[in-house]
C-alpha cells in the first residue's frame, strides 16, 4: 500500500512537470505575456525539484516508521504544491484580465 502511495506521489510530480512545460510552451507562443510571468513559471522547476528531494526523504522516514516526520514532510510537499497551484491561478487570472478579447476570439476560432 505504501509503495502505491509513493509511486502515485512521484507520478504526480511527473504530471506536474509536464503541465508546467506545456504552460511554458503555450505562453511562449503568445506575444503579450510579460517576461516576469515566464520567470515565475521557470521558478516552478526549482520547487518541483525540492518536492522530489523532500519525497525521497519522506520515503526514508516511512521506512524508519518515524510518523511525526512523515506527517511533517507530507505537509511540506503539500504546501509547495499549494504554492504552485495558487500562483498558477494568479497567473491565469492576470493573463485573462489583461488579454485582448478580440485576440482570444480569434484563437478560439482557430482551435
Amino acid at each position: 500500500m505504501q509503495n502505491n502511495i509513493i509511486d502515485r506521489l512521484f507520478s504526480s510530480f511527473t504530471d506536474l512537470e509536464q503541465a508546467i512545460e506545456s504552460a511554458k510552451v503555450t505562453l511562449a507562443k503568445k506575444e503579450t505575456v510579460p517576461p516576469e510571468i515566464m520567470e515565475r513559471l521557470r521558478s516552478y522547476d526549482g520547487i518541483l525539484a525540492k518536492q522530489r528531494e523532500l519525497a525521497s526523504t519522506l520515503c526514508d522516514h516511512i521506512n524508519k516508521g518515524d510518523w511525526d516526520e512523515v506527517s511533517r514532510y507530507v505537509g511540506l510537499i503539500n504546501g509547495l504544491s499549494a504554492m504552485i497551484r495558487d500562483d498558477a491561478r494568479a497567473i491565469l487570472t492576470s493573463l485573462s484580465l489583461n488579454s485582448d478579447p478580440k485576440q482570444d476570439d480569434e484563437e478560439m476560432i482557430i482551435c
